[in-house]
């Protein structure tokens, strides 16, 4: 550790805190966010766990019911924070994970909307409107 203090020190004229700095193998690390694994042969990125539970909480503030935006606004809030967020971890291998929070996503919003019919007859009307037969609309708005 020390040897490599002192190059990046001499060599590079950066300053080393020592606190956070530390030496320890590739998949123990986190930095920026990102967290690293091997496979064939080379070494790849990924999100760590941390920045998935901070992303599953700031969407979870974005979905919320309780907040008083209307759907216009929280379509924009989170289109602007997801393509950002995306755009940040371009870099890392997150197609599988992606699709696990799309599907959880997706359910807030259902859920948001679901809420935002309150009564029986608008469920019942809307789910009509969206193409489902009269009998099972029947039977999904009344849950």
């Amino acid at each position: 550790m020390n040897s490599v203090i002192k190059f990046i020190a001499e060599y590079l004229f950066l300053k080393v805190n020592r606190g956070k700095t530390s030496v320890v193998y590739f998949n123990q690390i986190k930095f920026l966010g990102y967290s690293f694994y091997k496979t064939k042969g080379e070494i790849r990125f990924r999100i760590h766990p941390k920045s998935i539970v901070k992303l599953k909480a700031k969407l979870r503030g974005l979905t919320s019911r309780s907040n008083g935006w209307g759907n216009e606004k929280r379509k924009c809030k989170l289109s602007s924070f997801i393509k950002g967020w995306l755009n940040y971890y371009k870099y890392a291998d997150m197609l599988n994970l992606m699709k696990r929070i799309d599907e959880w996503y997706r359910r807030r919003l259902r859920m948001v909307i679901w809420k935002q019919w309150k009564k029986i007859k608008t469920k019942w009307s809307n789910l009509i409107k969206l193409g489902i037969n009269k009998s099972k609309a029947w039977e999904y708005a009344n849950t």
